[in-house]
């Protein structure tokens, strides 16, 4: 079933997007929430008349994403954790960490757009990507340093 996205979806598409997907997960999912409607003439029409302000809208999000990508790798993120002889912490620096120390510095990112394989559990320097907007991502770099280190 083809269908045309009212929203940006990671998986699927951007808005405007005419896309084909399962009938089932069209009428039972993304109908429903108004994230898509059914790929009509009427329907396509209708978003034709629609698309240039969809296209500035997308402009201006990827331009606001491309400042915000620019300001995340300027930044350093410093953790203090207590970790044991061999440079391992006890606990882990996960991306719900990373993402209230971004709402702390004024920087509000959902923490599923940040993509960690696994929490950070060994002290040193580590990059983590962020997924900004689709195809922006930026590269945030983490510090993570034993408890009393830095007071020392």
């Amino acid at each position: 079933m083809e269908v045309i996205l009212q929203e940006d979806m990671n998986d699927l598409g951007l808005e405007g997007d005419v896309i084909k997907v399962a009938k089932g997960y069209a009428r039972n999912y993304l109908i429903p929430r108004n994230i898509a409607v059914e790929a009509t003439a009427q329907n396509i029409k209708a978003f034709e008349q629609k698309r240039k302000k969809i296209e500035v809208r997308r402009l201006k999000a990827r331009e606001d994403a491309e400042g915000l990508k620019r300001q995340l790798e300027q930044m350093v993120l410093t953790f203090s954790h207590k970790a044991g002889e061999e440079g391992k912490l006890y606990g882990s620096v996960t991306s719900m960490d990373i993402a209230s120390e971004l709402e702390n510095k004024g920087i509000s990112i959902d923490r599923k757009r940040i993509s960690m394989e696994g929490p950070i559990k060994i002290l040193g320097e580590h990059e983590v990507p962020v997924k900004i907007y689709p195809e922006v991502t930026a590269s945030l770099k983490i510090t993570v340093e034993a408890e009393g280190k830095s007071e020392e």
